[in-house]
């Protein structure tokens, strides 16, 4: 029997088989991502040297206009409340203002004590840790992507996954994790024959997970037990090598397909997962501290005010079950270099109809309770300008 059609039925979808009687889906297989080729970092073109990038802390800052000077005077008083009451000053940053070469102005925020907890993304630990390892970083993302060699080289890749998954068994979160492994020059590696003995011992122990992850990258890629020595000779530019050596709070979170070392064959999604998962932890302990305190989200588009409103919602879900009150009296400052919608923020939330509502890291954050300030200004011209007025 000849197969009846409909002339005036529309063309199937792409991605669709028409059988005839009904479409079915097309199922592709997934990558192995294990195949991915990984190159020697050093080959890399990079755009940025620390040589050229990084700026002096002490020296003088950019000028700014009066406008923005009394916007970082005002901040310079929260801060120093908050800090005489000993509320928690929080910077939560993008990539950027490492590849723009502050990494001096923040180590001096935590060094002077003015800052209590430091969070970036993944990108932003990618970048210094480059610099601390390499002195350079940054790619061209259109000539590699096409070449396929973007975010493909190995000595990042291989170190960054090694230190979060040997920092699990220490129960420790990415940031400090990668944070030790750059102050250390590296870090101590279990050997095999010792994970599996602690695996048939302690099958159920709450590390098991994070032993057998490593093993399997161990065993699977030749890696072996005993002191990896990674020599970084410009950690002394590191933001996170200084903040383990302070012990300041710092936490990344990443995510998964976003950062250049999930193509990597070391890569163990278990393992970011566990160390996001305890930073985020570490994270809400300061926002549970934020009475009267300050948070600074400095050009960070998505992950800050991601992050931060379900970690509120964590700390006032817990405070209002043992009958107290819910974070207040805190300030937040929203600094990016775009104009923020062509919105005044100070007039509450633009309606649905303006494109400044989809503005994800300005509208999260004026939800977020106390009193949030847009600021419209280049991050290390702002920094810069508030840590010389802190240490007048």
């Amino acid at each position: 029997m000849a197969q009846e059609t409909n002339p005036g039925a529309p063309a199937p979808e792409p991605g669709f088989v028409d059988s005839g009687f009904f479409c079915m889906t097309l199922h592709r297989p997934s990558l192995d991502l294990f195949r991915v080729k990984v190159l020697p970092l050093a080959e890399r073109e990079s755009l940025s040297s620390i040589d050229k990038m990084l700026l002096d802390a002490d020296g003088p800052p950019p000028a700014c206009d009066e406008p923005l000077r009394q916007t970082i005077l005002e901040s310079v008083r929260r801060i120093r409340h908050a800090r005489e009451r000993g509320a928690s000053v929080m910077l939560i940053y993008g990539a950027h203002l490492v590849k723009n070469g502050a990494l001096r102005i923040v180590r001096k925020l935590i060094e002077t004590g003015w800052v209590t907890h430091l969070a970036t993304n993944g990108a932003g630990t990618i970048h210094d840790w480059e610099l601390s390892f390499l002195g350079r970083t940054e790619e061209s993302v259109r000539k590699n992507v096409a070449a396929g060699c973007f975010g493909t080289w190995d000595e990042t890749g291989r170190y960054i996954n090694l230190a979060v998954q040997a920092g699990a068994l220490r129960r420790e979160g990415y940031g400090r994790s990668l944070g030790r492994f750059i102050a250390e020059d590296g870090v101590e590696l279990p050997s095999v024959a010792e994970l599996e003995a602690s695996l048939r011992e302690r099958p159920s122990d709450e590390l098991a997970p994070a032993r057998a992850e490593l093993l399997q990258v161990m065993v699977r890629h030749g890696v072996p037990g005993g002191r990896l020595a990674v020599k970084h000779a410009w950690k002394e530019a590191s933001i996170l090598a200084r903040a383990c050596q302070l012990e300041v709070p710092f936490t990344v979170h990443p995510g998964i397909g976003y950062d250049i070392i999930t193509t990597h064959p070391l890569f163990r999604g278990a393992a970011i997962g566990r160390a996001a998962h305890l930073d985020f932890a570490s994270f809400s302990g300061a926002v549970e501290g934020l009475d009267e305190g300050v948070v600074f989200s400095v050009g960070s588009a998505i992950m800050g005010p991601q992050v931060f409103e379900k970690s509120l919602s964590c700390v006032n879900n817990l405070r209002l079950q043992e009958g107290r009150k819910v974070v207040q009296g805190h300030t937040i400052y929203v600094v990016d270099i775009q104009d923020g919608g062509n919105w005044d923020w100070s007039h509450g939330e633009p309606p649905k109809s303006n494109p400044a509502y989809y503005l994800r890291f300005c509208k999260s954050f004026a939800r977020m309770g106390g009193d949030m300030k847009y600021v419209q200004a280049d991050n290390v011209v702002f920094l810069h300008n508030l840590l010389h007025e802190l240490n007048r």
